[in-house]
């Protein structure tokens, strides 16, 4: 199925991407609150080609920002939410696939205004696909040294973690053979193994914040804990006074706008 996707993405959607052309593809999202103008990364060409494909369309055309969390994000794409009445659960739409993982960072990262794929969790999706739809923009909130040393350390951790899991999965058999025969003192020396080949497989500085990705968050913002999980895949170019407007809307419980906030979206060049 992926490779299919994959197959048709290159075949269909060359028609529609601006890549290669020397100009940028930018987006214009209107909003009943104001316009938002989106440029679009060629390199994420799988999301990009897919968001045009969509616009292009009109998939988007009457859907709402469902999911709004102040200081934090707006969420859409979800196809069911077009006209959805207000007691319908929203979040679970979509187009039917999702799209394999384009996480370019740290070039790419979550400062206010970023441009994201929304996806399932790590526990279903390993992969980090996106889907094939919904996306979220970025606001956010501005961070000291010491709350992104925080981050760093939690990415690092979580890292870690990951590799350990999938080494120690490679030696299931034989971890299972020593718990069989009780010999702990072979259980350790493995662990104390793994450990060592997880820290030889971890670069830790493939998790520090660069300079300017401090910077930014620092001063301007974003949401720094979501860097290196979710495809960044463009950006705001004008109007996030209009972001700001729509994620200081009144929401309900579960997060979704007390009133509906619509969109359109046409493809400027």
């Amino acid at each position: 199925m992926k490779i299919l996707f994959l197959i048709l993405i290159s075949i269909t959607m060359c028609t529609f991407c601006n890549a290669g052309n020397g100009k940028e593809t930018l987006v214009l999202v209107e909003t009943e609150l104001g316009d938002i103008k989106i440029k679009l990364y060629d390199e994420t060409p799988l999301h990009r080609d897919n968001f045009v494909k969509l616009v292009e369309s009109g998939f988007y055309d009457g859907l709402q920002f469902h999911r709004i969390i102040k200081d934090f994000m707006i969420q859409g794409g979800d196809p069911e939410s077009k006209n959805a009445p207000a007691e319908k659960q929203l979040g679970a739409g979509g187009p039917g696939y999702n799209i394999p993982a384009e996480i370019v960072y740290p070039k790419y990262f979550h400062k206010r205004g970023a441009l994201s794929a929304a996806r399932q969790g790590d526990q279903v999706n390993p992969e980090k696909e996106s889907s094939g739809s919904q996306f979220y923009i970025v606001w956010g909130t501005t961070f000291s040294d010491a709350q992104l040393d925080n981050f760093e350390q939690n990415m690092l951790n979580k890292e870690m973690q990951q590799v350990f899991n999938q080494l120690a999965d490679s030696c299931r058999t034989e971890i299972q053979d020593l718990y069989a025969k009780q010999d702990q003192e072979g259980l350790t020396k493995l662990q104390n193994e793994l450990i060592q080949q997880t820290q030889a497989k971890v670069d830790s500085s493939s998790v520090k914040f660069t300079p300017e990705q401090r910077q930014v968050y620092k001063t301007i913002g974003g949401t720094p804990y979501l860097d290196n999980d979710y495809t960044v895949f463009g950006e705001v170019v004008e109007g996030l006074d209009v972001v700001d407007k729509i994620q200081s809307v009144a929401t309900a419980p579960g997060d979704k706008p007390l009133e509906p906030v619509t969109m359109k979206m046409k493809i400027l060049h």
